[in-house]
């Protein structure tokens, strides 16, 4: 069974696992984008799936 994930976890994942910080204040599902900033500060979106598991964590031009 998979772990259903809150914003609260999920946010302290991202800030003890990248550079990146997390800018979303809600989630509903694993669908979902994610609004994050980048270290060099941009912000992007991605899935929780695709930050955690796939280590998506940088803007597209990191």
């Amino acid at each position: 069974m998979n772990k259903r994930w809150t914003i609260d976890e999920i946010k302290k994942y991202v800030d003890e696992n990248s550079t990146s910080q997390l800018l979303s204040t809600e989630y509903y599902g694993y669908s979902q984008k994610l609004l994050f900033k980048c270290a060099c500060g941009n912000n992007f979106e991605k899935t929780w799936v695709k930050f955690k598991s796939k280590k998506q964590r940088t803007c597209g031009e990191c």
